[in-house]
């Protein structure tokens, strides 16, 4: 018999009343994220969600798992602690691109550059939602915003860009209104062992509704996005009819048929980054799906294995030793 629990998307539901405005991107996310845990087998024990501040950061009250409400900025510092005390739990970190990348900017870099074994949510809704509608690092030049009234100057961070420039082993983009995308992907970056960034867009339909409209809206989305899928072709379209091809390290337009191979396997990030680089040029489609996912060694297991190396050879060592040492001085 399985010793895997079999656990339903219910059992992951808190007994508390779920807040969000109506209509808000979250009730999709957090759907997506009680499916994926149901499936993946851990035991709810096993589970940590870990936030910092926003709308986003209410989810751990809504989760029956363990959880940790941190203060703005410091999920992922907090969650590194957590895996690597203990490697044994899944700890997943949910934040915002206010959240984790401004004041948690260097906390985020960090925790990705050091491949921990964290599953990082970032809800992507190019705005501050739970400080009323200022605008953040992902804002797009000229979004009008409380703190921006004539329009952002800023040059708004990639986020998927980021976490490829910070070394990520697992890099990923979804949306909120494609639930079955949504889930996948999730579930995808929850198998990963190492640092999983998914950036996820989502909709604040009070302080910046349709952001992402252009893109995700049934009449268009076929034609302005593209589904990235590990070993199958670079095609999109409505029709399935259009391709991307890699060139002279840069993706350009071409048929169907003519259509390179995606492999986000591939241990030199140059085809990813080149992927990520397609948001900025109007005339190419949106990436969805999976920029990278290589197998490097996690920060936690390299400091449990150094930790079990210097034992044998030292001994478990006594707390006196560590308090006693010669850079100790008594003050007379």
């Amino acid at each position: 018999m399985s010793d895997v629990q079999q656990l339903k998307p219910k059992d992951f539901k808190s007994n508390q009343e779920v807040r969000w405005c109506p209509g808000c991107g979250d009730y999709s996310i957090i759907a997506a994220v009680q499916k994926t845990l149901a499936q993946s087998g851990v035991a709810k024990e096993n589970v940590v969600m870990v936030s910092g501040i926003g709308c986003s950061s209410r989810f751990p009250y809504y989760m029956d798992t363990y959880g940790f409400h941190g203060i703005h900025g410091r999920a992922n510092a907090i969650a590194t602690g957590i895996k690597t005390a203990n490697p044994d739990l899944q700890v997943w970190v949910i934040t915002g691109d206010g959240d984790g990348l401004s004041i948690g900017g260097n906390h985020m870099i960090h925790s990705l550059r050091r491949n921990v074994d964290l599953k990082v949510v970032l809800f992507n809704n190019e705005i501050y939602g739970l400080t009323k509608g200022q605008y953040s690092p992902t804002s797009p030049r000229g979004l009008k915003t409380k703190t921006t009234p004539y329009g952002s100057v800023d040059a708004p961070f990639n986020p998927v860009q980021l976490a490829l420039g910070a070394g990520a082993t697992f890099v990923a983009r979804t949306l909120d209104v494609r639930p079955k995308h949504l889930q996948a992907v999730l579930k995808a970056a929850s198998e990963h062992k190492g640092a999983a960034f998914v950036e996820v867009w989502q909709n604040c339909v009070i302080f910046n509704d349709g952001a992402f409209k252009g893109w995700t809206e049934k009449a268009v989305r076929d034609e302005l996005t593209i589904d990235l899928e590990p070993g199958q072709p670079m095609i999109y379209g409505k029709d399935k009819d259009k391709g991307l091809k890699a060139v002279n390290w840069r993706l350009e337009r071409t048929t169907a048929d003519d259509a390179g191979i995606w492999d986000p396997d591939h241990e030199c990030p140059a085809a990813a980054f080149a992927m990520a680089q397609l948001d900025n040029d109007p005339e190419m489609p949106r990436p969805m799906g999976i920029f990278r996912r290589v197998s490097n060694p996690t920060l936690d297991a390299l400091v449990h294995e150094q930790i079990d190396s210097v034992t044998e050879k030292r001994g478990p060592g006594e707390l006196k030793d560590l308090i006693y040492t010669p850079d100790c001085w008594e003050v007379g």
